[in-house]
């Protein structure tokens, strides 16, 4: 499985770009997103690679960032969004970071308004990735590159949902854990946490990855 390439930028393709690695060109589709950010041609570029590997066809689909691409992960996850759907959607002109926001507050009519999205797959994709979407936005920052120290998105697996600002913290604990951090570390950063009546689960795990060892 190709999961990384480097080389020179040969082509252009529509939504697709040929990547020359050591005297083989492989076709990578790409988002508008990552399409704006490819260097002139025959300049070095690289990309992070997802496989997709089907009986007739090898279909290779790239990203500029890890944020993107893990948003693509979470995308391919729901049923009717494969590969290439999710590609068009992340060439909406939204940006990665604005999708994962529309999708962790339920913006549905905003996600309808994308590419290839239609109702009942927006509102599968707000009911299956709505917390995931959530705990992304919290290891991303401004424009959604990830916070220093911030273990990849795909690691984290969504504590069971509670009540109440303890048990808010309880999932703090809890998804910090399975971030990859140590029980004891986790203690520690949560122990610094001074929830209030605004504070929500994203802005309190932002405030424990800071809090957290280097």
């Amino acid at each position: 499985m190709i999961a990384h390439l480097r080389g020179e930028l040969i082509d252009r393709l529509g939504g697709a770009v040929i990547i020359d690695c050591t005297g083989v060109g492989y076709e990578v589709a790409v988002s508008g997103t990552t399409m704006a950010e490819m260097p002139p041609i025959g300049e070095t570029v690289s990309l992070r690679i997802f496989t997709h590997a089907q009986e007739n066809k090898i279909a290779l689909y790239g990203f500029s960032a890890a944020g993107e691409r893990e948003l693509f992960d979470l995308l391919i996850t729901v049923k009717r969004v494969g590969p290439a759907s999710a590609i068009k959607i992340l060439s909406a002109g939204a940006g990665p970071h604005a999708i994962a926001q529309m999708i962790a507050s339920e913006q549905t009519r905003a996600l309808t308004a994308l590419k290839g999205v239609g109702k009942k797959t927006a509102e599968m994709i707000i009911v299956e990735l709505k917390e995931k979407a959530e705990m992304l936005l919290a290891t991303w920052g401004a424009n959604g590159v990830h916070l220093p120290g911030s273990p990849t998105a795909s690691r984290i697996v969504r504590p069971p949902a509670q009540t109440g600002t303890g048990a808010m913290i309880s999932d703090v604990r809890t998804a910090l854990v399975h971030l990859g951090f140590k029980n004891s570390e986790a203690e520690r950063a949560v122990a610094t946490l001074e929830p209030s009546s605004d504070s929500t689960l994203e802005s309190l795990l932002k405030e424990a990855l800071q809090a957290v060892p280097r």
